[in-house]
């Protein structure tokens, strides 16, 4: 057990060795006859050839050289005069990139730029080679290359440098307080319901839009279909990504559209105006007259979900929707589910959490490209035609400008499995405390425990993201977001100090009893 304890660490410390290469940067782009205004593209490097400065004041603007048409493998590849001052742009391939840098080292360069049409890695070597070179060498993508010569032209100027990450992301504040408000919301919402049918008579009249939708408890054969459910729709988006994207896009603007309505119309019905009813009408799902206002309610929602379906794929605003639409989704979700024992809760955790392991640390050696199914499905493919998302998370702009924003990840994300899962305990523990009449204290522990995990991860992020790969920190997060057990252990904690409490008051109720009936 030592052996491979020792074997198991041996293995990280080289992955983390590996991996703390690997660093985005930012190549800063102007035209040397004075054209538009400079521009910033992504380079992938490695900061053991060389450091980059942070600050684009303090990096040499220098002339970027095509060189595209050489691989850059032997001494004859070098131009007569060389590249004195310059930073060229030559072609990946055919030798390693020492070879590559070295020459262009020997040659005067300052910098060098590879150019990939394939996905970028980050250039490494070997410490020998790390020493013996001076000069940064970065990877550049083809397409961001073809954008330089089209915009700027041929003659440009470049400066390499890496600025630091923003201690704060803006983003990730927005992100966090949509989560939590949406998890505390949904549970509170989800245990008032209960509060109102225990103590109050359900009004049944013929108005559907006063009708409570009924809660749905999900039983342990439901959560063992649901879970087949998805392994078979991940396996399937992952073989037929580009047909079924569009379904489920789709199906997102159904659902989104319903919980829009269900959240909204509470506060629809305490409108003073628009009571009339429509009772002669043909309408699906409104034979009932309905009235004027919840109609017009309903258009209305339809109507946000279409506009977002159509201009989804524009970044300036169209993530305001998604999110709407996703927080009115999820509320909805959780105001319907319901748990209803403390097993069920611990069996639906436990059963994705093997999914999730599964999905994203196994199929890699199932999988020909030896890629994540998961991670996959969630990035959409890089072979993908349509270059379409699957809508089911929040997503906000980066306020800050970074590399990450720049090279990998322009949207912080969030998906709706991180809000539900935990939702769903959230609003199991408001409903156990209506249940046993206390001060809503599990509901305030399962809050406070959600709270700290979402804490905890950002934590965590801070210290793998500039460590490891995008790649590995995503496959991570899909681990540490079930960290949501955590939340388990103060529920479970706290139900421990309520029963103590409740037997010292019996204890000391029994004993007062047994002293008065003594004296007496």
């Amino acid at each position: 057990m030592a052996a491979a304890a020792l074997e198991w660490l041996a293995a990280a410390c080289l992955l983390l060795a590996v991996q703390v290469a690997c660093e985005y940067g930012m190549v800063h782009v102007v035209s040397e006859t004075g054209g538009p205004k400079g521009k910033d593209y992504c380079i992938l490097y490695n900061s053991q050839w060389a450091h980059l400065p942070h600050d684009l004041s303090k990096a040499s603007l220098l002339q970027l050289r095509d060189w595209t048409t050489s691989m850059l493998c032997s001494p004859s590849d070098l131009p007569a005069k060389g590249f004195s001052n310059q930073i060229p742009l030559v072609t990946r391939g055919n030798c390693t990139f020492y070879d590559k840098v070295r020459l262009a080292q020997g040659s005067g360069a300052h910098g060098l730029l590879i150019v990939s049409k394939e996905t970028l890695v980050p250039p490494g070597g070997n410490k020998t080679q790390y020493e013996e070179i001076g000069i940064p060498v970065a990877l550049l993508s083809h397409k961001d290359m073809l954008d330089i010569f089209k915009n700027f032209g041929r003659a440009v100027r470049a400066a390499l440098y890496a600025p630091h990450e923003p201690m704060l992301d803006y983003n990730m504040v927005i992100i966090f307080i949509m989560a939590v408000g949406t998890v505390a919301l949904g549970g509170y919402w989800a245990g008032s319901r209960d509060v109102k049918k225990r103590y109050m008579k359900h009004k049944r009249d013929d108005e559907p839009e006063k009708q409570e939708d009924e809660a749905v408890d999900v039983t342990p054969v439901m959560t063992c279909v649901f879970v087949v459910m998805c392994c078979s729709m991940l396996v399937l988006l992952y073989y037929f990504y580009d047909h079924l994207v569009y379904v489920i896009i789709g199906i997102f603007c159904l659902a989104s559209s319903t919980g829009l309505y269900s959240c909204l119309s509470p506060l629809v019905q305490r409108l003073p105006f628009g009571k009339c009813r429509i009772c002669d009408n043909s309408l699906p799902y409104f034979h009932k007259c309905p009235q004027v206002r919840m109609l017009l309610l309903a258009l209305f929602c339809v109507a946000v979900s279409v506009v977002w379906g159509v201009f989804r794929n524009e970044d300036q605003w169209a993530w305001i929707l998604q999110d709407a639409l996703g927080i009115a989704f999820c509320l909805y979700m959780l105001k319907t589910i319901r748990l209803p024992t403390f097993k069920a809760c611990t069996l639906l955790l436990l059963v994705l959490f093997i999914y999730d392991v599964f999905f994203v640390f196994i199929t890699p050696f199932l999988t020909k490209s030896g890629n994540s199914i998961m991670v996959e499905v969630a990035t959409g493919p890089a072979d993908s035609a349509t270059h379409e998302k699957l809508p089911m998370v929040l997503k906000v702009p980066r306020l800050n400008a970074s590399p990450l924003a720049l090279c990998d990840r322009p949207f912080s994300l969030l998906g709706f499995g991180d809000i539900l899962v935990p939702g769903l305990l959230v609003a199991y523990c408001h409903r156990f405390d209506i249940q046993v009449q206390s001060s809503r204290v599990y509901f305030v522990a399962c809050t406070i425990g959600y709270v700290s995990v979402k804490i905890l991860l950002r934590m965590m992020s801070e210290i793998l993201l500039p460590t490891f790969s995008s790649k590995i920190f995503m496959d991570s997060r899909v681990t540490f977001k079930y960290f949501i057990h955590f939340e388990f252990i103060l529920v479970y904690g706290v139900s421990l100090m309520v029963k103590f409490h409740f037997f010292l008051h019996v204890a000391v109720q029994f004993s007062q009893h047994h002293l008065l009936k003594k004296l007496s």
